[in-house]
């Protein structure tokens, strides 16, 4: 059975709470379920992690990077401002989406550009939960 990894990277573990005009009302929790109800629909397993730590995501990459088919990463702040992550992306070289909540483009400045997007085969950004789950059913057809 094929695995996907999914990690939510800092502050998402607020969702529902933090700024739900910009987030929406969804939780950590509401995501996760969906993402397993359409894992077991496609026919594939699912490993959903958060990290307030850089050094953790970076961790546990590195230990999946054999052990999955593909990865749909939020990596929320760090998208802006880590290259230690965007090269563990690429060294890895697992098939990945990055997902954004939020429209990056409607946001600050500094928002719009990702760093780590460089690694992914595709972004999803604005769509809220519905973004995890294109992002899935992307990787169950491609991979």
């Amino acid at each position: 059975m094929k695995k996907i990894l999914v990690i939510h990277g800092p502050n998402l573990n607020l969702l529902g709470e933090r700024e739900p005009e910009i987030y929406g009302h969804d939780t950590l929790d509401d995501i996760n379920a969906a993402l397993t109800n359409a894992a077991a629909e496609l026919g594939v397993e699912i490993d959903c992690r958060q990290s307030n730590s850089e050094s953790e995501i970076i961790e546990w990459l590195q230990a999946e990077r054999k052990n999955v088919a593909g990865l749909i990463i939020n990596p929320a702040g760090f998208s802006h401002t880590s290259v230690v992550l965007l090269d563990t992306l690429l060294a890895c070289q697992i098939p990945t989406v990055e997902v954004h909540l939020s429209n990056l483009y409607k946001r600050e400045e500094f928002r719009q550009k990702s760093l780590t997007a460089r690694a992914a085969v595709g972004i999803i950004s604005g769509l809220g939960k519905q973004g995890y789950l294109l992002a899935l059913r992307y990787l169950v057809e491609s991979i």
